[in-house]
């Protein structure tokens, strides 16, 4: 978690095969979100290598768990086996604070998070998210 973070806003867990990938987007999505969105980051596997720790998707789910709720990003792959893992291990009221976004990672979190800073709904955060999908580059 953000050390500053406000409980007030929407948070952001990112999820990714690579933590140096992980920890290099929530510092993007920090500097334009600001410090008052709660981002929570998990990447890598067990021995540093690329890959996903499904233990350490749970806990990180687990903690943001909570109102005002939090949107689930991932990768690919694992992470994304791992995340819908641990959803299955939380409690129906511990799911009903996540919102998992079918979205690309990096413009999905950059949208996320500047949305979150704005005191929107977790419902609003994913939508905005999901909607990074169709951010045109050219």
């Amino acid at each position: 978690m953000s050390p500053s973070a406000d409980p007030a806003y929407v948070g952001l867990v990112l999820v990714s095969h690579s933590k140096r990938l992980v920890e290099g987007l929530a510092e993007l999505v920090g500097q334009v979100a600001g410090p008052g969105v709660a981002i929570q980051t998990v990447g890598g596997a067990v021995d540093g290598s690329l890959g996903t720790d499904p233990d350490r998707v749970l806990e990180a789910l687990q903690a943001a768990a909570h109102e005002p709720g939090s949107v689930v990003l991932m990768d690919l792959g694992s992470s994304v086996l791992a995340v819908n893992a641990a959803l299955e291990d939380l409690s129906d009221e511990q799911r009903a604070w996540l919102a998992v976004a079918d979205a690309p990672l990096v413009e999905g979190a950059v949208a996320a998070g500047v949305l979150a800073s704005t005191g929107a709904s977790l419902a609003e955060v994913a939508q905005a998210a999901e909607e990074a999908r169709d951010a045109r580059k050219r």
